[in-house]
Order: structure tokens, then sequence, then C-alpha cells
């Protein structure tokens, strides 16, 4: 079991910006494919966005692309979520991932790719 510690979540106005952090500990980041994930009330996960292994390759979904960046920052084992622009519809709770597999070497967008989950951290936007 590899702990992912989340924080950063919070309430926040339409426009405004929140930077959720994930701390991995025990094992050097660099091993791992970092994701994040979302999940509003209702509905199901969804995937956010996801750095590789390399810390270089990144993917989003398109309903955060070009508002949202992820970045790692190795010497801290932390991955972070830039979330700009927010929108109502980005209110959710927000999940860390970490992966080992080879399929997550380039990111990857599914769900049972990512074996390490953090314990979410609730990103609300309001008017």
């Amino acid at each position: 079991q590899l702990p992912l510690v989340e924080s950063g979540g919070g309430v926040v106005q339409i426009g405004g910006s929140l930077r959720l952090s994930c701390y991995v500990s025990e094992r050097t980041i660099t091993a791992y494919a970092m994701a994040w994930f979302r999940q509003a009330p209702g509905k199901e996960r969804e995937f956010v966005g996801t750095i590789g292994s390399n810390g270089i390759i990144t993917v989003y979904a398109d309903s955060v692309r070009g508002r949202f960046t992820i970045s790692r920052v190795s010497a801290k084992n932390t991955v972070y979520l830039q979330m700009n622009s927010l929108k109502p519809e980005d209110t959710a709770v927000y999940y860390c991932a970490a992966s080992d597999s080879w399929r997550t070497t380039f990111g990857s967008r599914v769900q049972s790719d990512y074996a390490q989950w953090g314990q979410g951290t609730q990103v609300t936007v309001s008017a």
C-alpha cells in the first residue's frame, strides 16, 4: 500500500483558483504515474488528468484542458493539480491516484490502471 496524502481542497468562487497537492510517502514519486480523478455528487468518478512516470507527459480530460495543470516536484515527492477558472461543474471530491504499471508510463485515463488511491479532498465552486 502506497500512502497518498491529498490537501488543498476548499470553497472557491466561480472563476477562482485552487491548488491541490498529493504527497507520496515511503516511495519515490518518480517510480509512479500520478493521476487525478474526481467524483461529483450522484455521478461516477471521472478522469481529470495524469502525469506519466517520466514526469513529462501529461494528459487531460477535455473538460479541464487549458484550465487545469498537473505538475510534479520530485524533491518533495509531491504532485500538484493547479485549477484555474473554476466552474460550478468542477465541484467534486478530488482523488489522487498512483500507478507503477507499464500501462501508465505515458499516462492513462483508466481508473483500474491505478492501484493506489488517496482519501479525497472536497472542492466546492460557488457563486
